[in-house]
């Protein structure tokens, strides 16, 4: 890339003053990760509570929670559209500080149409700061590092889905609803804080390709059959994480398993082994390749889906544990592709990749949350199941082109 050093390439983000580790390094991104979303499926956690607050259906509580998906596909959309204008760290920034409003306001939303409507905000802030976020990686990284930096953003998103349910289930539980939004907003304040410090200033990578412009980017990323096929991959990853650990709640807290709401934030432990097991992406897809890397994530999710059907609940977490790792590791592997597939205007296809993935959430919560009230949970797993062998298909297409010499990494 033009106008930067080998070690501007090398470092993803930096400590104003110095230049840390690679592990510091990862620490730092992680933590970025994990306070740009751990808005998003903390809620999940506490869906009894708010199903009986709000008096609806499971179903129709489940699409409002994930309502937040709405917000961020558009947001990955218009984000990676205008990401050769804006400026990282001050997108980013806001973005961190505006998401804190919409939380704040769940605290005394009368209603699930407003409950909604501001879950829809959220997304929008969430999906700008992670997009935004992203796009810096993919810029600043060389593409040796490339793989463990959005490993380790993937793995901080990881750890927001396993200590925001436990923190969500624990405030809710002593100190009531409205309490635990506004502990979240101090959250996402502490998050644009941590971006504040982190983050240099550093203009858009692309912005010197003025004469293409960003709709005739989007155009050829799309005519790119290896980044087609990891649009529609993120498509059937959420799809099925949503489908598993949204409905999981509801069969958790009913007998046979008859879980209290602390058990079931405790439940959520089961996302411990994929904070590890994340990390690991990047080396995987660096000895077998993306392909073998996302058939094996994609595998070992589908093993634990006959468990979860089971009534017993030792069986039933460990096949949480597995979709878990298996959907996170996918996940991982599928983002860093995007980077290594887009020759240029990766802002643009994160932006993309991002809009693909949230909307696959979004259509995971309305089709399987169907599935679930009108034919059980067998269904919603088997729903899940179709999903994962969708994308293990669709896998077959993530091939790279062969680059000139003087193209960038």
């Amino acid at each position: 890339m033009t106008g930067m050093s080998a070690p501007m390439k090398s470092q993803a983000m930096e400590i104003r003053g110095h230049s840390p580790g690679v592990a510091l390094r990862s620490l730092v991104i992680g933590l970025t990760a994990f306070l740009t979303v751990v808005d998003l499926f903390a809620t999940q956690a506490i869906l009894p509570s708010l199903t009986r607050h709000y008096n609806v259906t499971p179903a129709a509580m489940g699409i409002a929670v994930n309502a937040s998906t709405i917000g961020m596909a558009v947001a990955g959309l218009v984000v990676g559209f205008l990401s050769p204008h804006i400026d990282r760290r001050l997108g980013i920034l806001v973005s961190l500080v505006v998401l804190a409003v919409p939380t704040t306001l769940l605290a005394i939303a009368p209603d699930l149409t407003t409950f909604t409507v501001l879950r829809i905000a959220q997304g929008l802030c969430m999906a700008s700061a992670f997009a935004l976020t992203l796009a810096h990686l993919g810029e600043q990284c060389s593409s040796m590092d490339a793989g463990g930096a959005f490993a380790a953003y993937i793995t901080g998103n990881v750890a927001s889905n396993l200590i925001g349910r436990l923190v969500s289930a624990a405030v809710v539980d002593t100190l009531g609803l409205a309490s635990n939004f506004y502990f979240f907003a101090l959250l996402n304040l502490a998050g644009a804080v941590l971006v504040y410090f982190t983050i240099h200033r550093v203009k858009p990578m692309h912005a010197v390709h003025a004469a293409r412009s960003p709709l005739a980017a989007t155009i050829e990323h799309w005519r790119n059959p290896a980044l087609r096929s990891a649009f529609a991959i993120g498509f059937c990853i959420l799809f099925a994480f949503i489908g598993t650990f949204t409905f999981v709640n509801f069969v958790l807290v009913r007998a046979p398993l008859s879980l209290g709401r602390m058990d079931l934030g405790l439940v959520y432990f089961v996302f411990a082994p994929s904070v590890v097991t994340t990390l690991f992406a990047g080396g995987a897809v660096a000895r077998f390749g993306t392909r073998p890397a996302i058939w094996g994530a994609l595998a070992v999710a589908a093993v634990g889906l006959p468990l979860m059907l089971s009534s017993h609940l030792p069986q039933v977490l460990a096949g949480m544990v597995l979709v878990g790792i298996g959907t996170f590791f996918a996940q991982a592997c599928a983002t860093g592709f995007v980077g290594q597939a887009a020759s240029d205007h990766r802002g643009i296809a994160s932006g993309t990749y991002l809009a693909c993935y949230f909307l696959g959430g979004l259509v995971g919560s309305a089709v399987l949350g169907q599935l679930f009230d009108r034919f059980g949970w067998s269904a919603c797993i088997a729903g899940v199941g179709a999903s994962l062998a969708i994308a293990a298909l669709l896998t077959v297409g993530l091939t790279l082109k062969p680059r000139s010499a003087g193209s960038p990494a």
